[in-house]
């Protein structure tokens, strides 16, 4: 069933930096497909947010006898439980095409030379879990890499090693050998409110423990609509300059606390940027270090929004006949998936779960994201216009696959 939607058009940057041998870690992913993360080819432009204009002392924590405010006292409280994170890699260069024909290849000789390694070094940010060494950064800073070196704030540096990572959360783990180390302190996400202040702390540029300041612009930013559809996050949206090196640094609320993990800013716009809860981030870095991996619920579905425009434009290139304007709609079901051996079909509007409506695909996804694998969802769907409800038991997300 062919289905050719409209698709937005725009490039995500995650905020990792690299140097030596050329930039790795900061890429591209452009909305309309599900490729592996490219290669940043440009340094997006950031501009910080407006300066406020004359803040009470009330609203700035100030006093008349204290030149810190707010933001000051949360910076000294989490700045030195904020690290740098060097990566690096062996990558084999590429051999010319003329190698891969035949054709071609007696102008360069019949021996086919070997490829040479280069070593590519990558730079992000982290923050101290535990007094013992457990540190949480980006998937993107750490995966694939050959070392790892983790340097504090007070110039203390220690190799790392990198415990798990997780590509579909975009979270990983490194633990250092250390005691009595500086630790963060875990804030709530989940009732946060756009206007809200947001502090930035990481190593943007390579520039160590830089500290931004601005607001929360919105919250529960679907990975479809930052541009990361094979993510399962909801983002946090933030106007806190942030840049390449920010990777992995922590988003923290007015009393210091940490609210996000910042990951990705958009390279055709100023001043927005995105970070992972931490609600996510922590119950993900929990799995990777008691398990090493994580194992994400999978349906085996695509889904869309309904809206009026996108009912007519289904209706018209599809087989499908589809009368509601409003709901989830399940336009293909994956062979041999848990969803197809429980009866779901294309055309079915998934209405509850579990009891509980939900009206958007990226509430579907979350209800399967927080059940587990092997576990019984009762989906009530609209089929033709007759209600069934399906015991679906999601299995383990692959790789490869979404839904």
């Amino acid at each position: 069933m062919a289905l050719s939607l409209k698709k937005l058009a725009f490039s995500l940057v995650l905020l990792a930096i690299g140097g030596g041998a050329g930039l790795w870690g900061s890429r591209y992913l452009p909305l309309e497909n599900n490729r592996s993360f490219e290669q940043l080819k440009t340094m997006p432009v950031t501009v910080p947010p407006a300066p406020i204009q004359n803040p009470s002392a009330e609203a700035s924590g100030m006093s008349e006898n204290d030149d810190r405010n707010f933001i000051a006292a949360a910076v000294e409280q989490v700045g030195p439980a904020v690290v740098r994170i060097n990566a690096t890699r062996k990558v084999a260069n590429q051999l010319p095409e003329a190698f891969n024909n035949p054709l071609l290849r007696r102008f360069f000789g019949s021996e086919r030379p070997m490829p040479e390694e280069r070593i590519e070094r990558g730079t992000g940010s982290g923050f101290i879990l535990s007094q013992d060494g457990q540190l949480l950064t980006n998937a993107h800073v750490v995966a694939d890499t050959d070392t790892v070196q983790v340097t504090l704030k007070d110039g203390r540096s220690f190799g790392g090693k990198v415990i798990g990572v997780d590509p579909v959360t975009d979270v990983a783990v490194v633990k250092i050998r250390a005691k009595n180390l500086p630790i963060v302190k875990l804030g709530n996400s989940k009732n946060l409110v756009p206007g809200q202040w947001a502090i930035a702390i990481g190593n943007p540029l390579g520039l160590d423990n830089t500290v931004t300041v601005g607001i929360i612009s919105a919250t529960d930013r679907s990975s479809a609509q930052v541009g990361v559809p094979d993510k399962r996050v909801n983002f946090i949206q933030t106007d806190a300059a942030i840049n390449p090196g920010n990777s992995g640094g922590p988003l923290l609320n007015a009393r210091g606390e940490v609210i996000g993990v910042n990951t990705a800013i958009r390279a055709d716009a100023q001043g927005l940027g995105f970070a992972i809860p931490i609600e996510t981030a922590a119950r993900i870095a929990n799995q990777l270090f008691n398990k090493g991996q994580v194992k994400h619920p999978f349906l085996g579905i695509q889904m869309v929004d309904l809206t009026p425009a996108t009912k007519a434009e289904i209706n018209q290139e599809t087989d499908l006949n589809i009368k509601q304007d409003t709901g989830v709609l399940i336009v293909r079901v994956m062979e041999k998936s848990p969803s197809a051996q429980a009866g779901l079909q294309a055309g079915d509007i998934i209405q509850k779960i579990d009891g509980r409506s939900v009206r958007k695909a990226s509430e579907v996804q979350e209800r399967v994201e927080s059940s587990e694998v092997g576990a019984v969802l009762q989906i009530e769907v609209n089929r033709n216009g007759q209600i069934h409800t399906l015991n679906v038991k999601p299995g383990a997300l692959p790789v490869d696959k979404l839904g």
